[in-house]
Parts: C-alpha cells; sequence; structure tokens
C-alpha cells in the first residue's frame, strides 16, 4: 500500500486496538512522517525511540536497590500512567545493535494479554498507550537484522511502498520546488532507485488468527485495503482464502439456524444481505418455525432482533405469516416486544380492513 493508504490503516489500529503496527518500508518512503501525521490528527503525543541508538539500559531502566529488593529506575521516555494518550514509536528495531536490546524489546511490542497491560520488565504501559514499529525490509539493502517470525507473528505487519501520484500530492501540499515536482511527474521511474517489493515471510499461527478476529471485530478498513491488512497478519496464501471464504458466506443465504441460534455472530451479515438472499433466509426460517414454533427465550429474542432489522415490506410479510402460527403468534404479542412489532401488527390490521 501506499503511505496514504498506510495512514488510514494505521489510524484505524491505533484508535480501535491495542496490536501492534509494524511499518515495513524503503528508506525516504515517509514511514516516520506517516506515523507523526497520524498521532498529530488522532492528537496524541509523539514519542520516538530510535533502538539502533539505544542500549538495554535505555529501555529497562538502571537498577538500584531498597534494602535487600532490587529495582529498576523508570525511562525518561516511558509515559506516565496519567499521561495524555501517546504513540510510542519503536524505530529501527531491526537495527538493534545489540541482540540483548533486541530481546529486550521483544517483550514491548508484543500486544497485552486480555486483561493484562503492555509491559517492558518490570514497568506497565498504561492502557492509554500505545506501540507503533518501523523497520526497512531485510532484503539485503540495509545492514539490518532478520527478525524471526515468532517477532513477526506478534504484529501487524503492513508494507508501504513507493507510489508516484501519492508522492505527487504531498510534494504539492508541501510546496515543493515546481520544477522538482514536474520532473518528477515525467520522470515516475526516477523517483525511487533500487526499491523493489520484498516479501516478510508471515505467516499463518494460532497468534495470528486471534489478531485478525481482533481486526474483523474491530476495524472497518476500505475494502480495497482488507487484503494486504490480513496479509501482514496471517500471510498472503492464508489472507486470499479467508476473504475468498468470507465473500461466498456472504453470498450463503442465512439459515434458520443462524438465525435463532448464532444472531450475534450473523447480525451484521443478515442485515446487508440483498433482496433476493434475505427472501431466502425468510422462507427458510418461517417453514422452520411452522414446523417447530416452540423457542427459547434466547430464540424469541433472536426471531424479533432479526425481524427489526428487515425493510419495511419483508416485515410486514414475515409478521403476517407468522401470525398464522398460534405459537408464534403469542410470542410476537409479548408487551416486550412492542418497540419491535406493534406498529408491524397494527399495519396488518389495517390492511385486513
Amino acid at each position: 500500500m501506499n503511505i496514504e493508504q498506510m495512514k488510514i490503516v494505521l489510524k484505524e489500529l491505533l484508535i480501535t486496538t491495542d496490536l501492534t503496527p509494524c511499518i515495513v518500508g524503503h528508506r525516504g518512503v515517509g514511514k516516520t512522517a506517516g506515523i507523526i501525521q497520524v498521532c498529530n490528527d488522532i492528537e496524541r503525543r509523539y514519542i520516538p525511540l530510535r533502538l539502533g541508538q539505544m542500549e538495554v539500559g535505555d529501555l529497562v531502566g538502571i537498577p538500584y536497590r531498597i534494602e535487600d529488593t532490587m529495582y529498576w529506575s523508570r525511562p525518561s521516555w516511558w509515559p506516565a500512567d496519567t499521561a495524555p494518550p501517546a504513540v510510542v514509536h519503536c524505530d529501527e528495531l531491526n537495527r538493534a545493535q545489540q541482540e540483548d536490546t533486541l530481546q529486550a524489546i521483544f517483550q514491548f511490542v508484543e500486544p497485552p494479554a486480555q486483561g493484562q497491560q503492555r509491559a517492558l520488565h518490570t514497568h506497565k504501559l498504561a492502557p492509554q498507550h500505545r506501540v507503533v514499529v518501523a523497520i526497512n525490509p531485510p532484503d539485503g539493502s540495509y545492514q539490518v537484522t532478520p527478525l524471526d517470525r515468532a517477532l513477526l507473528d506478534r504484529m501487524v505487519v503492513i508494507q508501504v511502498e513507493s507510489d508516484a501520484e501519492c508522492w505527487s500530492r504531498y510534494a504539492r501540499q508541501a510546496d515543493f520546488d515546481l520544477s522538482v515536482r514536474q520532473f518528477v511527474g515525467t520522470h515516475q521511474q526516477l523517483l525511487s532507485l533500487n526499491c523493489a517489493g520484498f516479501d516478510m515471510q508471515v505467516e499463518p499461527s494460532e497468534r495470528a488468527w486471534e489478531m485478525v478476529s481482533i481486526l474483523r471485530r474491530n476495524c472497518r478498513f476500505p475494502k480495497e485495503l482488507e487484503m494486504e491488512v490480513y496479509s501482514g497478519v496471517i500471510g498472503k496464501e492464508a489472507a486470499v482464502a479467508f476473504l475468498q471464504w468470507c465473500s461466498e458466506q456472504r453470498l450463503r443465504p442465512l439459515s434458520a439456524d443462524d438465525i435463532l441460534k448464532r444472531w450475534h455472530e450473523v447480525a451484521q451479515q443478515a442485515e446487508q444481505q440483498r433482496d433476493d438472499i434475505q427472501a431466502a433466509t425468510i422462507s427458510d426460517l418461517t417453514s422452520r418455525l411452522q414446523q417447530e414454533p416452540d423457542l427459547s427465550e434466547s430464540e424469541q429474542d433472536y426471531l424479533v432482533s432479526y425481524i427489526d432489522i428487515l425493510p419495511r415490506d419483508m416485515r410486514f410479510g414475515m409478521v403476517k405469516t407468522l401470525l398464522r402460527v398460534p405459537p408464534i403468534a403469542a410470542i410476537l404479542c409479548q408487551d416486550k416486544y412492542d418497540a419491535s412489532i406493534l406498529d408491524t401488527i397494527r399495519n396488518i390490521s389495517e390492511d385486513a380492513n
């Protein structure tokens, strides 16, 4: 994706999740500038860490002793628990000169487990703060350390590539010299040399699928970026298969069991079904209720919730059919469903008159 698309994805991740984005791109593509712009847009303090220049003590603090207990002082860059929301930018992660520095930061880039806080040695990061990583690709062009799969598995890898149109818009906004803009516009091949594509060798794992679940439930990415985002978590092959499966599922009408047993999982899909697919779901559901009208309390709630999201004409037709099934009619006429069903029943009565 280009730098503008990266900012869209990064903003969504930082606002809605506590996952760790890892921005990967060649030198000069705008990784750091893009991260700073996103921090400004979402009103978060920007805290840069140049890991290539840091030692373990810069990260975990200096040890000191109180009586028989050893403690570590809080690093000067560490945001206080009561501080306004901040983004800690772990830049040059794969340029850490010492192996123990890379091992120390490993814990910090790992998203916190549910109910826990992100940590670095003895220090706990307050939940309002976020962490983002930026690196150059380990493709042989840079003096960097390849990141092992266990570390990549803890981050959402976002690959950023040079884009002439994106650069042109930025250059105009930043009021670059006109001759520079015009030259690059006519010689786009000279915008950035020797910056071929790269493969971060991201692969699926149990942790990666959990991260995909978090993304699906919390983030809303533009359709054209979904593939790249998920590829940065589970790899391209798995992302293609997953999104293709999701597309096929969206085209399959929801069944009666989907509505009555798994409503919370399928509610969004139910609301987005095309009218012809919705009609198939309604047909299956009414047929099931005519044959098996006994519903548990949760199934009753799910049925009414489904009716509530239907377009007016479909809702009218479905309720009219279900009122002919006495046990279901008794359910729909309960006081607790008045807000959803009463107007429809009134319209049916007026229509009958």
